[in-house]
């Protein structure tokens, strides 16, 4: 039996009460002719892992399979039943965020996010009364490009402070790299996300206003 068969046979309980920066001791407990402590480490690793390789395969097939046919009942959604598929998205966009804010304690967000909300509750709100006030659409019109104007200027920040990091220009001012990527990273994620939602919300108002008016 060769050495690596000799490892395998060992019970790994044997190797956890080894103290592994003492080779003699490992040599004499398993009573081999030469191995050293990472060799016995390596094969226990291969041992333990045995068989994963096939069931990491069939993870991936599985994944790769899921992903393609429920990209494939999402284009059947949205082209049969657009506003139903806009809804839905709309909802789960707006309202996720909201479960992992409180959870992860993101204080910061979560009041953005009800500032942005309320207002914007508002704004669909009068969007969808009957008859329509003759200001709505203004307003509407108003609110929807500012917060287009905000979450494209947050959006351009973010970016430029991600390249000025990366470019190492941050060090002209003392900041560390940690910090400066966090502020960037963070800029791209409020004027992508508010960006692409009050775009969803301004859609949905505009197709009120018009079904309202005819």
């Amino acid at each position: 039996m060769s050495s690596e068969e000799q490892l395998v046979a060992v019970p790994f309980s044997l190797f956890a009460a080894l103290p592994c920066p003492r080779p003699a001791l490992c040599l004499r407990a398993l009573d081999l002719p030469s191995p050293s402590c990472l060799r016995v480490e390596h094969a226990l690793m291969h041992a333990k892992h045995r068989g994963h390789e096939a069931m990491h395969a069939e993870m991936v097939l599985i994944l790769i399979a899921t992903l393609v046919v429920a990209q494939l009942l999402l284009v059947q959604w949205k082209q049969r039943h657009p506003r139903s598929y806009n809804m839905v998205t709309l909802f789960q966009m707006w309202v996720v965020p909201l479960y992992f804010t409180i959870k992860l304690y993101w204080w910061r967000f979560l009041v953005v996010w009800v500032l942005f909300s309320a207002v914007t509750a508002f704004v669909t709100f009068r969007a969808t009364r009957k008859p329509l006030v003759q200001t709505t659409p203004r307003l509407v019109y108003k609110w929807f490009l500012l917060i287009y104007k905000m979450s494209y200027a947050t959006g351009i920040v973010g970016y430029m402070a991600v390249m000025f990091t990366l470019f190492g220009l941050n060090l002209l001012f003392r900041i560390k790299p940690e910090d400066a990527m966090d502020f960037g990273i963070s800029l791209l994620f409020y004027g992508l996300y508010y960006g692409v939602l009050e775009r969803d919300f301004a859609e949905m108002c505009a197709d009120y206003m018009a079904s309202t008016i005819g």
